[in-house]
């Protein structure tokens, strides 16, 4: 009998056994085929299709402009590249603020059309309607508090969410209200990390901290920020492993000073 070597495919109910076991999550995002198969089979847990492709793929200025179409295009790529992580689907910007039928439709595609195994929304107790309307109709579904990327024109600044003790018991209370509705995990940004410790611990659904602090049960940044290829802007919490963007931009200014010198391509570089 053949014995499988294929890793364990990574699902929510796998993220509930990690927080339960304190085995911490490691997600990443992707926009695109080939970067979800190195990060897939470089073991990361979850792979976000983030509408953050507006920002580092797209060069906007604001994730607002996303559309539906578009997420749907990306996550497809990226579903076809994995085949160990949970591959999770960003709702864009008035895909499911409008009514939950259109939520549900919106999130439908993403499933259907993009092959996403999950779906994330930002919003808090607002929303919770809407999640339970999609987790009823057997889609699961990510939440997102603190700094909600697609409310920066009511925010006006990508400022630390949740400084104060009313905002800060809002988002605990609004982390209750996605959990009940059900909610299987909830991203939690740019938040101190004393709140998104007191949400971890208060939560039985795992949190995924992006500038949270080290007290969540996951953690996630842009992958292109991980490897130093986007360098537009650096917020705090990013950690750059590799510097990419230099190294890319030395890499083809030695192509260019080869191809106008004549030594590319060589001998043995032809037919």
């Amino acid at each position: 009998m053949t014995v499988s070597t294929r890793p364990a495919k990574v699902t929510t109910a796998t993220l509930r056994q990690q927080k339960a076991q304190r085995q911490r999550i490691t997600a990443l995002t992707a926009y695109d085929h080939l970067f979800a198969s190195l990060l897939d089979e470089a073991g990361v847990d979850v792979l976000l299709v983030g509408d953050s492709v507006a920002t580092v793929v797209q060069g906007r200025d604001t994730t607002v402009p996303v559309t539906m179409d578009q997420m749907v295009y990306h996550t497809e790529m990226v579903a076809r590249g994995c085949t160990r992580a949970l591959v999770v689907g960003d709702m864009p910007f008035l895909s499911y603020q409008i009514g939950v039928e259109d939520a549900l439709r919106n999130a439908g595609r993403l499933l259907k059309e993009g092959h996403a195994e999950a779906v994330k929304l930002e919003g808090g107790a607002e929303f919770a309607p809407t999640v339970q309307r999609l987790v009823a109709a057997g889609i699961p579904v990510m939440g997102h508090l603190g700094l909600t990327p697609q409310s920066i024109h009511q925010f006006g600044s990508y400022r630390t969410r949740g400084a104060d003790d009313a905002e800060g018991q809002r988002i605990l209370d609004d982390a209750k209200a996605l959990e009940q509705a059900g909610a299987f995990a909830i991203v939690l940004e740019k938040v101190p990390a004393a709140l998104a410790q007191r949400v971890t611990e208060a939560a039985a659904v795992p949190t995924i901290g992006i500038g949270a602090g080290p007290h969540t049960d996951g953690q996630i940044l842009v992958t292109h920020d991980l490897l130093g290829m986007f360098t537009r802007f650096k917020p705090r919490f990013v950690r750059r492993y590799k510097q990419l963007g230099a190294e890319i931009g030395e890499a083809v200014r030695s192509y260019c000073r080869d191809v106008q010198d004549g030594a590319f391509p060589a001998a043995d570089e032809s037919y």
